[in-house]
């Protein structure tokens, strides 16, 4: 921990990782002064957040990977980073990232965990199906769908593996029913941000419990430009003189919810024809993957302006 006053640092110190007490501490340390302070967003969500918030410290949580550091500065230490960040904050370079409120957070931790429930399965079928290939038993090109027949007519130990991994494979299911009850109870209790979000074409249950946990009630952000680059689907740009050349998408925020909705969108390219007309249109001059991007882009901007104004997605609308 480092604390800047007038540019001046004016202590440091290494804390215990116990939020209550750090803030604590701070009140000690300064009484009567006006804090504010930054940390970086981590595994450890914003427990610490919130605990200087409550106290009255004023926080902001920064993306690590914003944090401006020279090209020639190898040297990575907490020391330097906590310097880095206080010097930051007090010439005011620092932007916090949005802050979920505890039952925001909560609502995440069901479509996150289905996700990884549905790729460890993908993954234990590979492993299982890659196992029979070891020995033989199926062709490399085998496009057979997993079931209880690869079970049949092994060798015992390459039974028990197997079996072993079958048994995993069979528990998931279960585990994506109780999930799915969970997410229709949820969607219930926000009944009408759902009726906004299923009504965009090519968005189901699953998509529209995603969609809404991460991104919320989308008349939150200022414009469409800032949800964009929430979800990180704004090109990046180089501009140097008359030269201005833009590049991939700046891919900030999760990557989940990128992928979520680039699959949505082609999804929804049938069920709405203006979408479809203009995907042809810029993938005739730019190509298929910058199409269906920009269609992303098209989509949570109109699911955006249906939050605002109340109503439920149109297809087929141009404006």
């Amino acid at each position: 921990m480092t604390c800047v006053c007038q540019r001046q640092i004016v202590k440091t110190a290494t804390v215990p990782a116990e939020p209550v007490r750090l803030a604590e501490s701070l009140l000690r340390w300064f009484p009567g002064a006006t804090l504010s302070s930054a940390s970086e967003a981590g595994f450890s969500g914003f427990v610490l957040h919130r605990a200087l918030t409550t106290a009255g410290i004023t926080n902001l949580v920064v993306n690590p990977a914003s944090v401006a550091v020279a090209a020639n500065d190898r040297v990575k230490t907490d020391r330097r980073d906590a310097k880095k960040l206080a010097i930051d904050l007090a010439d005011g370079r620092l932007r916090g990232i949005s802050i979920p409120t505890e039952a925001e957070e909560l609502a995440r931790l069901l479509p996150r965990p289905r996700a990884q429930i549905v790729e460890h399965r993908a993954t234990i079928a590979r492993q299982i199906k890659a196992k029979r290939h070891q020995f033989g038993l199926i062709p490399p090109a085998s496009r057979r769908l997993m079931s209880s027949r690869y079970l049949w007519a092994l060798p015992a130990e390459l039974h028990a593996r197997l079996t072993l991994l079958a048994d995993q494979w069979r528990f998931a299911p279960r585990q994506l029913l109780e999930v799915r009850r969970l997410l229709r109870a949820q969607a219930t209790a926000q009944a009408e941000l759902e009726t906004v979000y299923r009504s965009a074409p090519g968005i189901g249950e699953v998509v529209a419990r995603t969609l809404a946990t991460e991104l919320g009630d989308m008349s939150r952000f200022v414009n469409e430009r800032a949800l964009c680059s929430y979800t990180g689907l704004t090109p990046s740009e180089y501009a140097s003189g008359a030269s201005i050349r833009r590049g991939h998408i700046s891919r900030q925020g999760a990557s989940r919810l990128r992928h979520v909705l680039v699959e949505t969108a082609w999804r929804a390219l049938p069920r709405d024809p203006i979408l479809q007309a203009i995907f042809d249109r810029i993938a005739a001059t730019r190509g298929k993957q910058r199409a269906i991007v920009a269609i992303a882009r098209r989509l949570i901007g109109r699911i955006r302006a249906c939050c605002r104004h109340g109503t439920t997605y149109a297809v087929g609308t141009a404006g």
